[in-house]
C-alpha cells in the first residue's frame, strides 16, 4: 500500500500544501517546529481518525481556520482511492470517497498507516490509557467496525455516569434509585463491553509472537517481552497477571483465552456490575469494564514499566509498533504504510540499524528527521526538506 498525492488545507501550520510521492523511503529534513511531523500526521489520521500527537481534533485546524482538509490518493495492488476527510472544529467531520460524499467511519480501513515516534515510549512507562488506545487502534485498522462499536461504548460510560451521579443525588434526598434505566445501561455496557474486551484480548494473543520476534531482531539476548490482557470483568480477572509476577503460565493463558468467550465475558460482567452498583454510586464513576483494563508488559522476569531502562524502553516500543505492522501486513496480505517520527536521532548506532534493515523493502515508509545524517544510508529514497512551512523537493 502506498499513496501518490498528499493534498492539506489549514491543516495544522499549513494553509495549503500539495506533495507527490512514490513508492519506497521518503524523508522529509528540517528543524524541530518547521511542519515536518504535521504532513506525517495529516496521512496517519486518514488510517485512524486519530493523532498521535494530540487527543482533541480541535488542535488539528489551523489556527483561524473553519475546517481542515487531508486528500489522498492511496494505491493498494491495482485498485486506487481518493480520500479526503473535512476535520470542523466542534462539529462533525464530513468525509469523501472518489469524491463522493460518504460517512468518515466508511473511511476506516483503506488506508492503513502504523506510526512510530518518541510519544510511543509511553506505551511501556506510561498510564494504561495509553496502551488501551494502542490496542484500539490497532484493532480499528484490523476491523474497522470497531470504531463504531468504541464510540457506542463511550456513550453508554456517558450516559451511565450522568445516572450514577443523579442517583447518588437522589439517595442522599432519601429517594429510590432508578432501576429501571440502570437496568438499560448495565446491560448495554456489559454487551458492548464483552466485544471489546475479547478484540482486544484476541489482538494480545495475536501481536504476541511478533513482539517477540521484533524484540530478538532490534535488541538480541537482552531478554523476553511478555504481554498481558488485564481485565477488571471479575475478581479472578484481576489476579490474571500480579505486577511482580509477568511470566506467563499455561494457567494465565487460559484465563486471557476466557476473555475471548464474549457470552461469557458479558455475563461475568453483569455480575461485577450489580456487585459494585452502591461503591459506584457513592464515587460517581464507572468501576467496571474494558475502559479501566490494561496491556500488562513485561521483560524477563520483570515488569517492563519501572524496571526496563531507556534504551529497553526505546526497544520494547518500536518492538510493539513494528508488530503492529507486521500483524496489519498478516492479516491483509500487503504493506501498512510505516512512519517513523523523529525517531532516528534518539536510537543507538545497533538500533538505527536494526530499524533500517526492517525497512529496507517496505512498500512506502515516511521518515522524519531534524538532521538528515541521522538516517541510516541504506534508507536512501526522496528527500524533501521544510522549512518554515515550504515544503521543497531535495534533488
Amino acid at each position: 500500500m502506498w499513496i501518490s498525492n498528499l493534498a492539506l488545507n489549514d491543516f495544522r501550520s499549513y494553509p495549503s500544501a500539495v506533495l507527490e510521492f512514490e513508492p519506497g523511503v521518503t524523508v522529509f529534513v528540517g528543524e524541530n517546529g518547521q511542519g515536518k511531523t504535521n504532513i506525517v500526521e495529516a496521512i496517519a489520521y486518514l488510517a485512524t481518525f486519530s493523532s498521535h500527537r494530540v487527543a482533541a481534533d480541535a488542535a488539528l485546524v489551523r489556527q483561524g481556520g473553519p475546517a481542515a482538509v487531508i486528500r489522498a490518493k492511496a494505491h493498494d495492488g491495482e485498485r486506487e482511492t481518493l480520500l479526503e476527510i473535512e476535520i470542523i472544529a466542534g462539529r462533525a467531520n464530513r468525509a469523501r470517497l472518489n469524491r463522493g460524499t460518504v460517512k468518515p467511519r466508511e473511511l476506516l480501513g483503506i488506508l492503513r498507516a502504523v506510526v512510530f515516534a518518541p510519544e510511543d515510549l509511553q506505551l511501556v512507562s506510561g498510564d494504561p490509557g495509553v496502551r488501551r488506545r494502542f490496542l484500539d487502534d490497532a484493532a480499528i485498522q484490523q476491523r474497522p467496525r470497531m470504531a463504531g462499536l468504541r464510540a457506542e461504548y463511550d456513550k453508554v460510560l456517558r450516559q451511565r455516569t450522568a445516572l450514577l451521579k443523579s442517583s447518588a443525588a437522589a439517595r442522599r434526598r432519601g429517594h429510590e434509585i432508578d432501576k429501571i434505566s440502570f437496568a438499560v445501561w448495565d446491560e448495554r455496557l456489559a454487551e458492548l463491553g464483552a466485544q471489546i474486551i475479547a478484540h482486544r484480548a484476541e489482538l494480545v494473543r495475536d501481536l504476541r509472537p511478533h513482539v517477540r520476534a521484533m524484540y530478538e531482531k532490534i535488541a538480541p539476548g537482552r531478554g523476553v517481552p511478555h504481554l498481558a490482557y488485564e481485565a477488571n470483568v471479575d475478581e479472578a480477572s484481576k489476579a490474571l497477571l500480579a505486577p511482580h509476577d509477568v511470566d506467563r503460565g499455561e494457567g494465565d493463558l487460559e484465563r486471557e483465552e476466557s476473555l475471548r468467550d464474549i457470552a461469557a465475558v458479558r455475563d461475568r460482567l453483569q455480575v461485577s456490575i450489580a456487585a459494585l452498583k452502591d461503591r459506584e454510586i457513592d464515587r460517581g464513576v464507572n468501576l467496571v469494564g474494558p475502559h479501566r483494563d490494561d496491556l500488562v508488559l513485561g521483560l524477563g522476569t520483570l515488569p517492563a514499566k519501572g524496571f526496563a531502562s531507556h534504551g529497553e524502553t526505546w526497544s520494547y516500543a518500536l518492538s510493539l509498533r513494528l508488530a503492529e505492522w507486521a500483524l496489519l501486513r498478516e492479516s491483509d496480505d500487503s504493506d501498512p504504510i510505516l512512519i517513523l517520527d523523529d525517531v532516528f536521532a534518539e536510537l543507538d548506532v545497533r538500533r538505527r540499524s536494526a530499524l533500517a534493515e526492517f525497512v529496507v523493502g517496505t512498500e512506502q515508509v515516511f521518515i522524519t528527521s531534524a538532521v538528515g545524517d541521522a538516517i541510516p544510508p541504506q534508507l536512501d529514497g526522496s528527500r524533501f526538506r521544510v522549512h518554515e512551512g515550504v515544503v521543497s523537493r531535495d534533488r
